[in-house]
């Protein structure tokens, strides 16, 4: 629990600097609300979380979080455009059924998106398939195959080909190495464990962010 704990203090911070001040804030798959929670401490946000599990969103309501239990599309679509000035979804894309969609009606509820996901490009995890033909446990994958939940493997170069051929705008990136806390300037898709985004719709012929995986 404890090195969980130090592994998510960069990232939330990473995510907190990109949160304005009293602004509006929906977190999708929301958890426990620990983010939340934080994000009201220190920026007095407006904050909304959404999960499918009961007990999560129980433990939100004990730390004073408003959130709801549910589908998180279907929680979206009750909202008008740019309800909120933020929407938060971290390490939950890979879990949803269509992560596209999702992404989609994040931006269009909120005005700017924070997407956060695991590597699965990461170096460690290519060589245990090259080699052993297998998924071997390591820093950023930390579970066998047979312990995982349902997931959508996504690489940061997967990702970036996906916001280039839906016309996403990246604002700002920054990748993690395996320990989630040193930051990754050399090549992310390959040594990066944990990827950050904050994206907004692009405007018709705005430049792309010229950056490479």
């Amino acid at each position: 629990m404890q090195k969980t704990a130090a592994k998510r203090s960069v990232d939330m911070q990473v995510i907190a600097d990109w949160v304005e001040p009293r602004s509006r804030v929906l977190d999708l798959g929301c958890g426990r609300g620990v983010l939340l929670e934080s994000l009201v401490q220190s920026k007095e946000v407006f904050a909304v979380g959404v999960d499918l599990d009961v007990e999560k969103i129980a433990a939100c309501i004990r730390r004073g979080i408003t959130a709801y239990q549910g589908d998180m599309m279907a929680f979206m679509r009750a909202f008008p455009d740019r309800h909120f000035d933020r929407v938060i979804c971290s390490r939950t894309l890979e879990e949803v059924d269509n992560p596209a969609a999702v992404i989609d009606e994040a931006l269009r509820v909120g005005g700017a998106v924070t997407v956060g996901f695991i590597n699965y490009g990461y170096w460690k995890n290519r060589l245990g398939m090259l080699w052993r033909g297998r998924k071997l446990r390591n820093a950023v994958f930390t579970t066998e195959w047979h312990e995982s939940r349902p997931a959508n493997p996504v690489s940061v170069a997967d990702f970036e080909h996906f916001c280039a051929s839906k016309r996403i705008r990246v604002v700002r990136r920054v990748m993690l190495r395996g320990d989630w806390k040193t930051s990754c300037g050399c090549r992310p898709n390959l040594f990066a464990g944990y990827a950050l985004y904050d994206l907004t719709r692009r405007t018709t012929g705005a430049p792309g962010t010229g950056m490479r995986p």
